[in-house]
């Protein structure tokens, strides 16, 4: 896209404005890190815009406190006393979100995850968020804990102007087929292949 111009114009009826007003089912997946990061920068930029953002950790446990967490949490309160930006929910394992708030068999954790997409759904239904970040969302779908196809419909499907990002290794294709954007994260280089562990502000 030199100079940000698509190199096809599609002949499907829709003006300039409706095509670019279109919204996205994007999807971060690849070896390398920054798939998260990239999303929550997504969702810095759409909570500056004042869309309600939603986010929704599906493997993060809730003992590791992340960086974005803190600050999208203070953006959400900032939102709140001042009316700046939009309203921010976070959820992640062990924090509301059933799946992880106790110790279980993978059947446990299974049948938790599907509870999780259950309650996306509702809200989607609902056109509950402008944003849905789903961090880590590939996993139970490469499980098996839920079902791709009807991940796949609910989200092509979905009503009103609602974004949604899903980040994870390991996309199925059935789910990159359907996105209107995807990006791969290669890794070429990364300290831990010197043996170095991840850093404060870096990693976390």
């Amino acid at each position: 896209m030199p100079q940000g111009q698509p190199s096809v114009v599609p002949k499907d009826g829709l003006t300039t404005r409706q095509r670019r007003n279109r919204p996205l089912l994007m999807v971060h997946t690849g070896e390398m890190k920054g798939k998260s990061t990239a999303a929550f920068g997504m969702a810095l930029r759409g909570w500056n815009q004042g869309w309600n953002i939603g986010v929704f950790q599906f493997v993060k446990s809730a003992k590791w406190k992340v960086g974005e967490e803190s600050a999208f949490k203070a953006l959400g309160q900032l939102h709140e006393a001042t009316g700046q930006g939009g309203p921010v929910e976070w959820h992640k394992m062990g924090e509301g979100w059933s799946w992880s708030r106790k110790a279980g068999s993978e059947e446990d954790h299974a049948a938790d995850a599907l509870e999780g997409w259950r309650e996306i759904q509702r809200r989607i239904a609902a056109e509950s968020h402008d944003l849905y970040v789903l961090d880590e969302f590939t996993y139970p779908m490469k499980w098996g804990w839920v079902d791709v196809d009807e991940v796949v419909e609910t989200l092509t499907s979905r009503p009103g102007h609602q974004y949604v990002v899903i980040t994870g290794r390991n996309a199925d294709q059935r789910l990159l087929d359907a996105a209107d954007l995807v990006t791969e994260m290669t890794k070429l280089k990364h300290p831990m292949d010197a043996g170095q562990k991840g850093q404060r502000g870096i990693e976390w």
